[in-house]
């Protein structure tokens, strides 16, 4: 057998749901990145509780890739229900462990089988029956440590990082490893197999792993958040769970909690709660999916038009309707940026990496007081709910942005000339008052109907047109403020635009085209509305692939109306859209095959 592949390969534990396999695999994760190697795990998981099959997908790359890459080279398999199928995905030469009882009858040829007894090696090491069903998943940890040449104290870290709140779990869980990885060097050490990991030096220094919607809830304690309200959903609901224990640590005097968070009756009740503390003053947010947005879509409008400043993260998923709950998608941008009925448009950050998620969620709420307005944050399953490899965050800086407030000494100063909705700087954003602001010209009568510049009840055509034309100029000026594209231009023909968690397969598909001989160009949105640099980039190619995770491109239609007219026809679409996260061929394929179809001249 040829030399073993080093620190490249893809890892895939096929499990039951329930089983405490989450567990296991974030040891053997961690294990690995603790011997300084790259790692990006994706984890599959079914909507209900417990019974279904789970999937957890461990990508290891010395380049430090975070795409998904789709088929395994390592297989463990401990779910008969979904045996054949997994056994038919794994890469030819690859590597399966899995439960002797299998039957391997009729099964590949070209791979490389393990099998171990877990259910006996459970039964005649763990007495209690609930914990030998978790820590039979411990023991498979052991087993593919010995496979890949992991040491053991690496397991060792693994488990008591995933264990740092519970010690007492840790002498349990290292002998289970132990069983697993004593197997396997008393059965199979000395077998040549395809891939093992080696410490590596420089590839992750300084980084941790983070899910984005941990980050999430850290940058909105960071950017002076008081009042959260939500209704649980997956995959937003970790969010909101997260920033209650940051608020316990981090907003906490006296053993109190200063920080509202509250769990209202259902996704409605919830941004109304966050409009009427944005109204207030607070810094107030929200945090949702899909379905919930949906419910959210006339209270948006009430923010919008009445202009109070509030935070809403969406944390898409597949859609519509119910659709596939634990599964990722950017299915939400194009209802998002115009939600609610008549004439409506929002601000929207798109995060791509957790460092974003953490920054954009300070940023959002700048940016609501700044524009007074709803502010959009649309993460992701993929990027809310996995771990991910990041520079440890920086500590905020700047101030607070909080816009347009007058005190009293500035109404005593303006006296009469104050209102509400009036725009005196050209720029589209009105001056405001807080409730409390004592002086006799602070007070207004917050309305969602039709009103004039000093707010008061207004039916007048000319007005309302004149209203609705100040909070398109404010949506204009807000260009310059949203965070603009990130830019890698070499002077290519071909460009590349795409945003959020594709991002990651972009990367790696620019050098997986770069191999195969075309180089391209990429913008990476952050936000809309779009800087006017993106345009400018269309100009520059001749021809601009758009890359999403939705079925009918909707950030290509809001390209193709974005950009002149003449220049619409040099853009493409590229859309993967099963649930899963988009790997990298998915990108590289498409793109080379349309280039094959009509080449550039």
């Amino acid at each position: 057998m040829s030399a073993p592949i080093v620190n490249d390969l893809t890892f895939q534990a096929a499990t039951v749901n329930g089983s405490g396999s989450q567990s296991a695999n974030l040891v053997l994760t961690r294990a690995i990145f603790s011997m300084g190697i790259p790692v990006a795990p994706k984890n599959v998981f079914p909507s209900n509780i417990e019974g279904l099959p789970t999937w957890y997908q461990l990508r290891i790359s010395p380049r430090g890739y975070q795409a998904r890459t789709g088929d395994p080279d390592v297989l463990v398999a401990l779910n008969p229900a979904t045996w054949t199928e997994d056994l038919r995905n794994v890469r030819p030469g690859g590597a399966v462990i899995y439960e002797e009882t299998y039957s391997t009858a009729g099964a590949r040829s070209d791979l490389q089988y393990f099998p171990v007894p877990f259910t006996k090696l459970a039964k005649t090491r763990i007495q209690h029956d609930t914990l030998r069903k978790q820590l039979t998943n411990m023991i498979y940890v052991g087993v593919v440590a010995g496979l890949l040449q992991i040491p053991f104290d690496r397991i060792e870290h693994g488990i008591r990082r995933t264990f740092q709140t519970k010690p007492k779990a840790w002498p349990a869980n290292v002998d289970a490893a132990r069983l697993g990885f004593d197997y396997w060097q008393e059965h199979y050490a000395g077998h040549g197999v395809g891939h093992v990991l080696r410490p590596m030096q420089g590839a992750v220094d300084g980084m941790v792993l983070v899910e984005g919607n941990q980050a999430a809830a850290l940058g909105c304690i960071m950017g002076g958040c008081t009042v959260a309200a939500w209704y649980p959903i997956t995959p937003s609901s970790s969010l909101c769970e997260a920033l209650g224990a940051y608020a316990d640590r981090f907003r906490n005097g006296g053993g109190e909690r200063r920080m509202a968070i509250v769990q209202a009756e259902d996704e409605l009740a919830a941004l109304g709660i966050a409009i009427g503390a944005g109204w207030a003053g607070a810094r107030a947010m929200t945090s949702t999916s899909g379905p919930g947005i949906s419910l959210m879509a006339e209270f948006t409008g009430l923010a919008y038009y009445a202009e109070v400043p509030v935070v809403i993260f969406d944390i898409q998923r597949v859609g519509p309707s119910t659709g596939l709950p634990t599964r990722t998608q950017q299915g939400d941008v194009g209802f998002v940026y115009t939600l609610s009925h008549g004439d409506t448009r929002h601000l929207v950050l798109l995060p791509g990496t957790v460092e974003e998620c953490y920054e954009f969620a300070q940023q959002a709420f700048d940016l609501a007081d700044r524009f007074q307005t709803p502010v959009f944050v649309l993460s992701d399953l993929d990027l809310g709910m996995n771990l991910w490899m990041t520079r440890p965050f920086r500590y905020p800086e700047r101030p607070f942005d909080r816009g347009k407030v007058l005190s009293a000494q500035d109404l005593e100063r303006l006296q009469a000339r104050w209102g509400r909705y009036r725009d005196v700087d050209g720029d589209g954003i009105p001056y405001r008052t807080l409730p409390g602001t004592e002086h006799p010209a602070a007070a207004y009568f917050t309305r969602g109907s039709g009103h004039d510049e000093a707010a008061g009840y207004s039916e007048d055509p000319e007005t309302y047109t004149r209203n609705m034309d100040r909070l398109a100029r404010k949506h204009q000026t807000a260009r310059a403020a949203i965070p603009a594209p990130v830019v890698e231009e070499i002077g290519a023909r071909v460009g590349l635009i795409a945003y959020g968690s594709t991002h990651h397969a972009v990367v790696e598909a620019r050098d997986l085209l770069a191999e195969r001989g075309l180089e391209v160009d990429y913008l990476r949105l952050r936000g809309l509305p779009m800087a006017r640099s993106v345009a400018d980039f269309v100009a520059r190619h001749q021809r601009t692939y758009v890359v999403e995770q939705n079925r009918d491109g909707q950030m290509y239609d809001l390209l193709r109306l974005e950009v002149p007219p003449e220049l619409a026809g040099r853009l493409r679409s590229i859309r993967h859209y099963d649930g899963r996260p988009i790997p990298a061929e998915a990108v590289v394929r498409p793109l080379l095959e349309l280039e094959e179809a009509v080449p550039i001249p």
